[in-house]
């Protein structure tokens, strides 16, 4: 395994160098098992955190044609993380979908397949992040006016 698939594995999975380094190992060099490792350990790592307390975060608006506004915030551990740019992306494809799906409450919300992709529900977005990040991220609330 060389220098470049480890870096070509970190910069896929914002993952660390020695955790790249181990996956690349126990994948005896192929990549996408590697990524795969990789993924496994993170959304375990999404699932200790789930009792952690998410102290910082943002408060995100959308307007959609002048007729549709959402406000949504966006929760996580460290201001380091809100200000990071894929929560910024996160947080803003998440207002996205209210506006276009009007959910009513965080637990629909977080059920519903994603408006971009449908295979992936807003709930595995967060934990994608969660696991790429490695800090608990939630949905707190949200609100939706339509004219």
């Amino acid at each position: 395994m060389s220098a470049s698939e480890i870096q070509k594995l970190r910069e896929v999975t914002s993952a660390g160098v020695m955790d790249c380094k181990r996956a690349l190992a126990e994948a005896k060099g192929n990549f996408d098992e590697a990524l795969k490792i990789i993924q496994k350990n993170g959304l375990s790592k999404a699932e200790k955190r789930a009792d952690r307390k998410t102290g910082a975060g943002l408060v995100h608006s959308y307007v959609h044609s002048e007729r549709v506004g959402v406000i949504v915030e966006l929760r996580s551990e460290t201001d380091f993380v809100a200000h990071s740019e894929p929560f910024r992306a996160l947080i803003h494809d998440i207002a996205m979908h209210i506006a276009a799906m009007a959910p009513l409450t965080v637990e629909e919300l977080v059920a519903q397949p994603f408006v971009r992709d449908e295979s992936r529900t807003i709930k595995d977005l967060v934990t994608e992040l969660t696991s790429k990040v490695g800090e608990k991220i939630e949905v707190g609330k949200f609100y939706r006016i339509e004219v």
